[in-house]
């Protein structure tokens, strides 16, 4: 992984393909669960005002700017907590270095417009338990965990991603994602509902951001590599 350009995103203008791959992923999972206002953000317009000049961003534009750089900034350490140690001590001390980056650029797109944004917060195993023990006790090698930890954290992240776009998620929809996605990644629910799965489905297509930000900062990164041949073969496991 080539951390040297993961660390030279210092301003808004460098996060502009980074924020243009996480709406292009909230764009491709509201749009095809059919979910209302998924157009209520132009994200090529974005991207312009986030290279040129931050500050010409509109409220709602902000709010999705920040929305995408807060719920990266914060993704990682979360999910480690449900992968190994070994992972965790491997891809902890970038995920804190880029944390930082991603949340200083964040503060400094909000203020332009006065918005004061949090960052959510992801589940972590201890949030939870599947059949009255542990989820991780339900699970076992990398992959198992891996695609669970990604199953259950994904919907968060469309979750805060989704609000802070606008766009109409039907309620208690992605509660009920949560439930279904727990006990049938880590417990005993032998399918998930044509909805959830539809959404997982869709949700594990961040396979392709994956390679958006790979391919758009240069990374050629084995890690993100991994992480896109993992995420694509559930996404088509699930197809």
């Amino acid at each position: 992984m080539t951390v040297g350009r993961l660390l030279a995103i210092t301003t808004p203008a460098d996060a502009a393909d980074w924020y243009a791959a996480g709406r292009a992923y909230t764009e491709r999972v509201a749009g095809g669960m059919g979910f209302p206002g998924v157009d209520r953000i132009d994200a090529d317009e974005v991207v312009a005002t986030l290279r040129a000049d931050p500050a010409a961003l509109s409220d709602r534009e902000t709010e999705s700017v920040v929305g995408v750089l807060l719920g990266d900034a914060v993704y990682s350490e979360p999910f480690c907590e449900w992968m190994p140690t070994w992972y965790e001590l491997a891809v902890v001390p970038l995920a804190r270095v880029l944390e930082r980056r991603l949340r200083r650029i964040a503060r400094e797109v909000a203020a332009a417009t006065g918005l004061i944004a949090t960052a959510p917060r992801f589940p972590r195993p201890r949030d939870t338990l599947v059949a009255g023990a542990s989820p991780l006790s339900g699970v076992s090698g990398f992959r198992e965990r891996f695609v669970l930890a990604a199953a259950v954290t994904h919907v968060e992240w469309f979750r805060h991603a989704a609000a802070a776009d606008a766009i109409d998620v039907p309620s208690g929809f992605l509660d009920r994602a949560i439930r279904e996605t727990l006990d049938y990644y880590a417990g005993p629910r032998r399918r998930l509902s044509p909805p959830v799965r539809r959404f997982q489905l869709l949700c594990f297509s961040d396979e392709t951001w994956v390679r958006d930000v790979d391919a758009a900062y240069d990374l050629d990164s084995w890690l993100f590599a991994l992480w896109a041949r993992l995420l694509g073969a559930e996404r088509r496991r699930l197809a």
